[in-house]
């Protein structure tokens, strides 16, 4: 790979075009982090193209090793992060065996981004059949036709076995499959990053040492 592919640090000028990029000070003035996030996420669906609520989900194995892949937050409050997804994947496993992970929303419009650490539980029963509900008839027919992270022969096995669900739910609803559940990621830790000029960005940390305790509030060096 030729260093070409690779963009050139940003100029004087590249920076100059951008010092009143998220110079608003107020943008830090707050004592509490979700509602700081709900702000951030409503500037970005403003925003962003596609898909503000995405967010990277780090998780670790049962041989202490990362993972990371993006997944879609479908619900925030003070209780935590909340998604979705197939338990019986690997994401579901390694949450079961180790209930803890990390999220990074990235929002490139806006040069922000917000990094989210804690312990994770599932959803109860009637969040998840909530929202599976919710899902348009057609994804609610592909959680029953995967065997999500397992080994796949080729793409027309999937379509195969997405045919046969849709002729068994035919005239139905699509119930919730037992597998198909959701988790709430309970932070301990949320930093909220913006861009500044000559990598001098901001950077405001909020820490709790268990869920229920009130947040302490700092500011990071770059």
């Amino acid at each position: 790979m030729t260093q070409s592919v690779i963009p050139p640090s940003p100029s004087r000028e590249d920076y100059a075009a951008q010092l009143e990029a998220n110079a608003d000070e107020s943008l830090f003035d707050r004592d509490e982090p979700i509602a700081l996030f709900v702000e951030w996420l409503e500037d970005a669906r403003a925003s962003e193209p596609n898909d503000p609520n995405a967010m990277a989900l780090a998780t670790v194995d049962v041989d202490g090793h990362p993972d990371v892949r993006m997944v879609l937050l479908k619900d925030v409050d003070t209780r935590g992060f909340t998604f979705f997804s197939n338990q019986e994947s690997a994401k579901g496993g390694q949450l079961w065996s180790s209930p803890s992970a990390a999220l990074l929303f990235h929002w490139k419009s806006l040069r922000r981004q917000v990094r989210v650490r804690g312990s994770v539980e599932p959803v109860s029963v009637e969040e998840a059949d909530a929202y599976f509900a919710s899902r348009a008839r057609e994804s609610r027919i592909g959680a029953w036709a995967s065997d999500q992270s397992r080994p796949l022969a080729d793409r027309a096995t999937l379509e195969r076995r997405v045919t046969e669900q849709t002729a068994r739910f035919d005239g139905q609803e699509v119930p919730r499959p037992d597998r198909w559940t959701g988790w709430r990621v309970k932070p301990v830790q949320i930093e909220f990053w913006r861009d500044r000029p000559f990598r001098l960005h901001d950077r405001l940390r909020f820490d709790r040492a268990t869920e229920g305790q009130p947040w302490r509030r700092s500011r990071l060096w770059p």
